[in-house]
């Protein structure tokens, strides 16, 4: 076996640090592949990694640096993301297409070097080309380094708990989602949500297969959520018992007794349980959690459950009990009461570094359009989501290659600050410019080192506001305050939350809301920010920052591994023109 790219940094790097902490490198190899499964009644073949749905763990120490040689054995590209690993002057591993790389083409593979930092928890990793996360996921477990502990009681036992979607066609998802953009239609729904692969007792022919967490009285168990459905967020409750929340996108919270949670897409949550009710079965269940109009009724209202089965001699329930306490899908007020409620651990080992002395500020409205401004300047009719009435075009070459190669011609350094125009965001009236966005790659550059405030700011334009879990790569940011309605500039600052904000990578910007983050761009490179909605993450609803290096090697982007894989073309997902105004009008009023 040949040396894997910068491992001889690595091992040097490590030798530096051996008084400090004790490093550790890993090695695994991800063959993707089409494999058969069967769900509700029906056998499709889908891509996978390693023969499984989700995905294999990946479990690691604070620190530790994984490589992960990623081999194509599919039909077509692939890029591999390591969501919520900051990947530290690193972005050549980061893995969205067309942002940080190109796509691993079919017969070939790459090699991921995953470098691990302040992380801390529970993280996981996802395709990030195309639909194709849909079924290649999995989990990444973050443990502390030797010798220290969890901010909580030792747990006697854990379990991985993914939420994911199950789509019952035998056409592969990125086929219909083409499909759906070429015709104008809307992209797919899901048939139904999965725990750990499975439908749970409520769906056909599901039953049989429900996963089962085993339990045994008085003892306290860490579960690991992880939100890897595609459009939604969700609810989730264990009948009969308290849920604890102690970590969130691997970092740690002040801990949260509640009989629910809500988890956005991309969101990872680490919860305590403890095994204190009658030896008996209780349904662990989950359903969206769903904020468009309730008149629109084309969505995916299914139920998944697994069952928290209890060890022991006893003669088992008809059925297990279904947790009284899951809020219903249209329920608001639930899911505003819990992320309220969320605050950064702020310790001494744990501090909340919350930034003050804010160089940028940026004001991004998001909302939903129909028609757009091409790159040519021509008009064109199709369905397309934007922020500050941009919405994304992929390049044929990387964002990342281009910059650090000063090849012209690929982005522009354009992307505003504030919305072109002002109006009463969350109003049901808007003007009409702006239903028609602007087709664009444009990127903001920051300096290195600069401290950040970004407020988003949900929109009502077309009748469709919603929440919009909001992702940026790269970094954790912290969430200083959220509200309804429009954000007033000068009152609503006067209420954040600057000593114990929680710390996140996902943030959920509320339906006809704003939601104000702040970060210290402290890590060079080129980074993603987008919503984790699929649906929207394709119509454009995303835009790229660069963080120019600093004045040294150490805080400077490192160099390019030799085996970066080919562009070769453009992407074969994007906004496609069509005359089909009155439908999408009839859809989405």
């Amino acid at each position: 076996m040949g040396i894997f790219p910068g491992f001889l940094g690595l091992f040097l790097l490590c030798g530096m640090l051996h008084c400090i902490v004790e490093c550790h490198v890993h090695y695994h190899d991800f063959v993707l592949k089409k494999e058969n499964f069967t769900r509700l009644c029906n056998t499709k073949s889908m891509l996978v990694v390693n023969g499984s749905f989700p995905g294999p763990v990946i479990r690691v120490q604070k620190g530790d640096t994984v490589f992960v040689n990623v081999h194509n054995q599919g039909d077509y590209g692939v890029t591999i993301h390591w969501h919520g690993v900051h990947q530290p002057r690193n972005p050549w591993s980061d893995g969205p297409e067309y942002i940080t790389q190109c796509a691993i083409e079919p017969g070939s593979n790459f090699t991921y070097e995953v470098i691990f930092s302040d992380e801390e928890g529970t993280l996981w990793w996802h395709a990030h080309s195309e639909w194709t996360r849909a079924s290649v996921h999995g989990a990444i477990v973050i443990m502390p380094v030797d010798n220290t502990e969890f901010p909580f009681p030792k747990p006697d036992g854990e379990d991985i708990i993914v939420f994911g979607s199950w789509y019952n066609t035998t056409e592969d998802v990125n086929d219909v989602v083409a499909e759906d953009l070429q015709d104008g239609s809307d992209t797919p729904n899901s048939d139904c949500y999965t725990i750990n692969g499975q439908p749970g007792d409520f769906l056909p022919c599901s039953n049989a297969s429900t996963y089962r967490l085993q339990v045994e009285y008085g003892k306290t168990y860490l579960l690991r959520l992880i939100n890897a459905v595609m459009n939604v967020e969700i609810y989730f409750a264990i009948a009969e018992h308290s849920l604890t929340v102690v970590g969130m996108d691997a970092s740690y919270v002040k801990p949260i007794v509640t009989d629910f949670i809500m988890i956005g897409p991309g969101q990872t949550m680490d919860i305590l349980i403890t095994a204190n009710q009658s030896q008996g079965t209780y349904y662990m269940a989950a359903r969206q959690y769903n904020t468009v109009r309730k008149d629109i009724l084309d969505y995916d209202n299914s139920t998944v459950t697994g069952i928290l089965e209890y060890k022991g001699n006893y003669t088992l329930p008809t059925h297990p009990i279904f947790p009284s306490t899951l809020p219903t899908i249209f329920d608001l007020v639930a899911a505003k009461k819990f992320t309220d409620r969320l605050k950064s651990l702020a310790t001494i080992s744990h501090p909340a570094d919350v930034p003050k002395n804010l160089t940028t500020r940026m004001y991004l409205i998001a909302s939903s359009n129909y028609g757009f401004v091409n790159h040519s300047g021509q008009y064109e009719t199709g369905v397309a989501a934007s922020l500050n009435n941009v919405s994304w075009a992929n390049p044929s070459t990387d964002v990342l290659r281009a910059y650090y190669r000063n090849m012209e011609g690929f982005y522009t350094s354009d992307f505003p600050n504030f919305p072109p125009s002002f109006y009463d965001f969350a109003s049901e009236d808007y003007p009409d410019t702006t239903i028609i966005t602007a087709k664009g790659t444009k990127v903001k550059v920051l300096e290195y080192n600069e401290e950040v405030e970004i407020v988003f700011q949900g929109t009502n334009v077309l009748d469709a506001s919603e929440d919009h879990p909001m992702h940026m790569h790269g970094y954790s940011f912290y969430v200083v305050g959220s509200g309804a309605g429009n954000f007033d500039n000068e009152t609503d600052p006067k209420a954040y939350n600057l000593v114990d904000p929680p710390k996140m990578n996902t943030v959920s910007l509320p339906k006809v809301g704003w939601v104000a983050i702040r970060f210290k761009a402290s890590n060079p490179g080129v980074w993603f920010w987008h919503c984790h909605f699929d649906r929207h993450l394709t119509w454009g609803m995303s835009f790229v920052m660069i963080v120019k290096d600093g004045d040294t090697p150490e805080t400077s982007i490192r160099k390019p591994p030799p085996n970066m894989p080919p562009c070769n073309g453009s992407p074969t997902i994007r906004l496609q023109p069509f005359d089909m105004l009155s439908k999408i009008a009839g859809d989405t009023k």
